[in-house]
């Protein structure tokens, strides 16, 4: 994830940063580098803060879908294993805000579980959709269940979004880096 950067990065965006896996190597490649990171869980971001308390770091606890990401505000965007739970419009909506986020040249980078076809996407959904009617959980409430897509359809949600260009930039079985151009 780190070499997909753009070699001038100085503003980064990560959405579901955790304790900051990706972020490990990339401040070996980007020492300096200023970094927005958003996660949901409190603890993880506090042991981010305490294994890089060296690096400049804006930690948000909140959910990236309700965050304000700004307009034109940094140069690449990344995101590590956090989106394969949300259907086609929740991502497209995050997708456009990632977009106009970004400036002018900068990025997105995805790596994620990514399924080969739509069949294999469609038994995902459906189980979903069982196992929360199953349990009264409404469509809309998050629950962690994994809902991967295939990569055709990533393809199309991060387009329909408005980035002009995407290429698969690594794939080992399911794990898939998709970047996306602004």
């Amino acid at each position: 994830m780190a070499g997909q950067l753009p070699a001038d990065a100085k503003k980064l965006l990560d959405l579901g940063c955790g304790t900051g896996l990706e972020l490990d190597e990339i401040f070996k490649c980007f020492p300096q580098l200023e970094v927005t990171g958003i996660d949901l869980t409190l603890e993880m971001l506090l042991k981010l803060r305490e294994k890089h308390s060296d690096k400049h770091m804006d930690l948000i606890h909140a959910s990236y879908f309700d965050c304000d990401l700004g307009v034109h505000r940094y140069d690449a965007v990344v995101s590590f294993q956090t989106m394969h739970h949300f259907t086609h419009s929740k991502k497209i909506a995050l997708y456009k805000k990632i977009y106009n986020s970004l400036q002018d040249g900068g990025r997105y980078i995805e790596c994620d579980y990514m399924v080969e076809t739509q069949r294999e996407e469609d038994h995902w959904f459906a189980e979903n959709k069982r196992i929360r009617e199953e349990l009264g959980i409404p469509m809309d409430e998050f629950y962690h269940y994994d809902t991967p897509c295939s990569f055709n359809n990533q393809v199309k949600m991060l387009l329909k979004a408005g980035f002009e260009k995407t290429e698969m930039v690594y794939r080992r079985g399911n794990t898939t880096m998709i970047a996306a151009y602004r």
